[in-house]
C-alpha cells in the first residue's frame, strides 16, 4: 500500500541530489579537515575506504531490492518490512525514523555553525553572547513553513537551489591555494598518524557517509523508483566517495596539520573567498540534508501508520492520513518537526550523534543481511533486475555490526536492547502478524538441501564403517491414544539421533484424506511440540499398513542419512496389534533395518527405577545395539534420575569371561555404566529367561530385550508374551553387529 498515487513523478534526479546533498554536509565541511589534520591522508582515506565498505554494500542490496518488488511510499522501511515481516519491519522502521528525525535537528544546529563569525564578531565587538538557538529555531520553523505549505514539490526545488551553491563553495576550494604563504613541508600529511585515535574519528566522520540512502525515502514519490533508486543511490555514493578523496588530497597538499586541527572551518583558509563561500557552502550543505531528512522522516512515520503499526487506531488514521493528490504527509511532518525542535532547543546533539549512527547501522546490517538472505534463499520469486553478489552483502551486514561495537559497545547494545523492546511490544500488539519466517525459511531450505546432497555423495560406501547412530521411523495409527511411543521416539532423537513418526491413514490418496492428514499433523506438532526433540511428525496415506511400512522404508530420511531403524509399537492390553508387527518385520529385514517393538504397559514409566538391558547367548549381534540405544535414551533429561543396568545370562562355567568382556566393552566404549551396575547371571537348566526377568525387572523404568527373526518363525507372539505385570519393554532386532568405540 502506497502513501500516494504517484502524481508528483520525480525521477533519478532527486534521489542523487537528496543523496550526494546529505554526503556532503555538515561533517564534512566542520570535521573531515580536522581528521585529515590528526590521521594524515592515509589515515583519513582510511575512514573513506572502511565506511564505503558498508555504505557501497547497503547500495548495492537497495538497489537489487527495489528492482525486485515495488518499492512504496517508506523507502527503507518499506524494502525491510516487505522482506522481514511488519513487526520485524516496524521495530527498525521506528528506529530508522527516529534516526531521520533527530537528523534533522543535526543538521540545523549545525547549520548555526556557519553563523561562527558572526557570534565571534558580537562577542569581540559587544561582549554578547548569542545563543545558537537564536538562529537554529529561525531555521527550523522557516523550513517548516516550506515544506508544510509547499510539499515536497518546494522541498526539491529547494534542493537544488542549495546543491548548486554546494558544490560552488566545493569548487572554490579546490580552486584555492596553500593557506600558509610560509614554505611548509606538506610532506608529513602523508604519514598515518595517530593511529589509536582512527575509530575515534571514524565514529565522528562515518555519518557523513550515512546520507546516501537519503534519497530512498522519496521512493512514494518516484516515477519509476526501480530506476531511480538503484542509479540514484550508487551514483550519489560513488560519487561522494570520490569526492572525498579529492578533498582529503587537497587539504593535504594545502594545510598543515596544526592548521587544520585548529579551526573547524579550516576549509575557509585554502578556498577562494573561503571567509565567504565556506560558511555559505555549510549552510548549503546543512540546510539540504536537512530538508532531505524532514522530506524522508515524515514519510517513514507515514508508512508506519499506514501499516498501522503504531499504537492507536487513530493515531495511526491521523498519522497516515495525506494532504492533496499526492498524499503529501502532512501530520506526520508536523510531528517530526515538533521532535526536531525539542532536540533543537537542546542544543546538545553530540550525545545522541552516536545513537543516530547506531540506529543506521541498524538499517544498513538490515539490508545487507536482507539481500545476502534472498540470495541464499534462492527464491524462485527473487528476480531483481539488478544484481549484487551475496558475498558482498554479507561483507555489509558483518561489517555494521563490528564498526557499531568499534564506535561505542555500550550504545550498541543499548540500541539493540531497545529495538528488542520494541519489537516484544509490536508482537504482542500484533500477533497475527508475522513475515520474519519466510526469508529465513528460505535460507534454511538451500541450506538444509546443501547438507543432505553434501552428505549423499561424501557417504561411505559400507555404512559399518560410519560412527553408528539411530535414525529411527515408526508408523501407528494410534497417534492420540497411545502417547509413549512419542516418548520413547523423543529418547532417541534427542541428542545423539534422528527420528520421523508417521501418522497412518488407512485408505487412497484423495482431497478428503490429504486433508484430514494435514490437520491431524498440525495437531500432533501442536501436542508434542518440543524444541530440544529432533523428532519429526508427518503423515503416511496407504490402502494397507503393510503397504505403508514399504513406502517408508524406501523414502529418504529428512535429516540427511538414511534411516536404519523401524519401531513398531502395541499395547500388551491389546495382544491382537501384535499380528501387524509379526507380518511386516521381515519385510523391514529386506531393506537392512535394526527392528524394535516397543511393548506399552498403558503404566507410568518410573524413571529412578532405570533402563535394564538382558544380554543372552543368542544376542550375539544385538548386544551392542542394545547397549547404544541404553546410553542414548539416557541422555534424556527424563532419565536424569536413572541408570542403565546390564544383566547377562550365560552358562555357569562362563560368567567370569562374560563379566570381563562386557567390562572391556563398557570401558573402551566410554559409556556412563559402573561396573557394580553390570549382574551376570547364570541360566540353571530348565530355567526361564522370563523368570529372570521378572525377578529382577518387574520395577525398571523400561526394559530392553534382544529377539531373532528365527524366533518369531518358531514361536510366533509368544516370545512377546509372558511380560503382563512388567512396565515397558523395547524388544530389540539388530540387522548387523554395532561397533562401540
Amino acid at each position: 500500500m502506497g502513501t500516494n498515487n504517484n502524481k508528483a513523478g520525480f525521477g533519478t534526479a532527486p534521489v542523487f541530489f537528496t543523496a550526494i546533498s546529505t554526503i556532503l554536509g555538515a561533517i564534512l565541511f566542520l570535521r573531515f579537515g580536522m581528521a585529515v589534520g590528526t590521521l594524515g591522508f592515509w589515515g583519513a582515506i582510511g575512514i573513506i575506504v572502511l565506511g564505503h565498505l558498508i555504505t557501497i554494500p547497503t547500495a548495492m542490496a537497495i538497489s537489487e531490492i527495489a528492482t525486485n518488488k515495488r518499492v512504496e511510499g517508506g523507502g527503507e522501511y518499506f524494502i525491510i518490512s516487505r522482506s522481514f515481516g511488519l513487526n520485524i519491519g516496524a521495530t527498525i522502521g521506528l528506529a530508522l525514523y527516529f534516526s531521520q528525525t533527530i537528523s534533522v535537528a543535526f543538521y540545523v544546529i549545525a547549520f548555526t555553525e556557519a553563523f561562527e563569525p558572526l557570534f565571534n564578531w558580537l562577542l569581540q565587538s559587544f561582549d554578547v553572547v548569542l545563543p545558537r538557538q537564536a538562529i537554529s529555531v529561525p531555521t527550523l520553523l522557516l523550513l517548516a513553513v516550506i515544506i508544510l505549505k509547499k510539499g515536497s514539490a518546494m522541498g526539491v526545488k529547494t534542493l537544488y537551489i542549495v546543491v548548486a551553491i554546494l558544490f560552488v563553495s566545493l569548487a572554490m576550494f579546490f580552486a584555492g591555494q596553500p593557506s600558509s604563504i610560509e614554505e611548509v613541508d606538506y610532506s608529513r600529511n602523508f604519514i598515518f598518524s595517530n593511529r589509536g585515535q582512527f575509530f575515534v574519528w571514524f565514529a565522528i566522520c562515518f555519518p557523513a557517509f550515512t546520507g546516501m540512502t537519503a534519497g530512498v525515502g522519496l521512493s512514494g514519490d518516484l516515477r519509476d523508483a526501480k530506476k531511480s533508486i538503484p542509479r540514484g543511490t550508487l551514483w550519489g555514493t560513488l560519487a561522494g566517495m570520490i569526492i572525498y578523496v579529492f578533498i582529503v588530497y587537497k587539504f593535504s597538499i594545502s594545510s598543515s596539520p596544526e592548521e587544520m586541527t585548529a579551526s573547524q572551518l579550516s576549509m575557509a583558509n585554502i578556498a577562494i573567498w573561503g571567509s565567504i563561500i565556506i560558511p555559505l557552502g555549510l549552510g548549503a550543505s546543512t540546510v539540504s540534508s536537512a530538508i532531505g531528512s524532514v522530506l524522508v522522516a515524515p514519510r517513514t512515520l507515514q508508512a508506519l501508520a499506514i501499516d498501522k503499526s503504531l499504537p492507536g487506531r487513530k493515531v495511526n488514521l491521523w498519522l497516515a492520513k495525506g494532504k492533496g493528490d499526492n498524499k503529501e504527509p502532512y501530520n506526520a511532518t508536523f510531528i517530526t518537526l515538533i521532535i526536531a525542535m525539542f532536540f533543537v532547543l537542546l542544543g546538545e546533539v553530540n550525545f545522541v550523534a552516536q545513537i543516530i549512527s547506531m540506529f543506521f547501522m541498524i538499517t544498513y546490517g538490515s539490508l545487507c543481511l536482507i539481500s545476502f538472505l534472498n540470495h541464499f534463499g534462492a527464491s524462485p520469486s527473487y528476480r531483481p533486475q539488478f544484481k549484487s553478489h551475496w558475498l558482498i552483502s554479507l561483507v555489509g551486514f558483518i561489517l555494521s555490526i563490528w564498526v557499531m561495537f568499534k564506535i561505542n559497545a555500550i550504545y550498541t547494545v543499548l540500541a539493540y536492547a531497545l529495538i528488542t523492546v520494541i519489537y516484544i511490544y509490536l508482537n504482542y500488539l500484533h500477533k497475527d502478524r508475522g513475515g520474519l519466517q519466510k526469508i529465513f525459511v528460505g535460507a534454511l531450505f538451500q541450506l538444509s538441501r546443501r547438507v543432505q546432497l553434501y552428505l549423499q555423495k561424501n557417504r561411505t560406501k559400507h555404512p559399518d564403517e560410519e560412527q553408528w547412530r539411530p535414525s529411527a521411523i515408526c508408523i501407528s495409527a494410534n497417534s492420540f491414544n497411545h502417547q509413549k511411543i512419542f516418548s520413547l521416539m523423543k529418547w532417541i532423537s534427542y541428542k545423539h539421533g534422528f527420528g520421523t513418526y508417521f501418522h497412518f491413514i488407512k485408505g487412497y490418496y484423495s482431497k478428503a484424506n490429504r486433508l484430514e492428514a494435514e490437520k491431524i499433523v498440525r495437531d500432533m506438532i501442536e501436542e508434542h511440540h518440543d524444541e530440544e526433540s529432533s523428532l519429526y511428525v508427518d503423515s503416511m496415506i496407504s490402502p494397507s499398513y503393510t503397504t505403508a511400512i514399504a513406502q517408508a522404508i524406501q523414502s529418504p530420511s529428512i535429516s540427511g542419512m538414511e534411516n536404519n531403524m523401524i519401531i513398531f509399537e502395541y499395547r500388551r492390553s491389546e495382544p491382537e496389534a501384535i499380528n501387524d508387527v509379526l507380518d511386516n518385520i521381515s519385510l523391514t529385514q529386506a531393506g537392512n533395518y535394526d527392528v524394535c517393538v516397543f511393548a506399552d504397559a498403558n503404566k507410568n514409566t518410573f524413571f529412578k527405577n532405570g533402563i535394564h538391558i538382558w544380554i543372552r547367548h543368542i544376542d550375539v549381534t544385538n548386544a551392542n545395539l542394545m547397549i547404544l540405544l541404553g546410553f542414548i535414551l539416557q541422555a534424556h533429561p527424563d532419565w536424569k534420575k536413572g541408570y542403565v543396568k546390564i544383566f547377562s545370562v550365560c552358562d555357569e562355567n562362563e560368567i567370569a569371561s562374560t563379566k570381563q568382556k562386557l567390562k572391556e566393552l563398557v570401558q573402551e566404549g566410554r559409556l556412563p555404566i559402573t561396573l557394580s551396575n553390570i549382574e551376570i547371571l547364570p541360566l540353571k537348566e530348565k530355567a526361564s529367561i522370563k523368570t529372570l526377568v521378572l525377578e529382577h525387572s518387574v520395577n525398571a523404568g523400561l526394559t530392553i530385550i534382544g529377539f531373532r527373526e528365527e524366533q518369531i518363525k518358531h514361536a510366533g507372539a509368544s516370545i512377546f508374551d509372558g511380560y503382563n505385570e512388567m512396565g515397558d519393554i523395547l524388544f530389540v532386532n539388530a540387522n548387523s553387529e554395532k561397533n562401540i568405540e
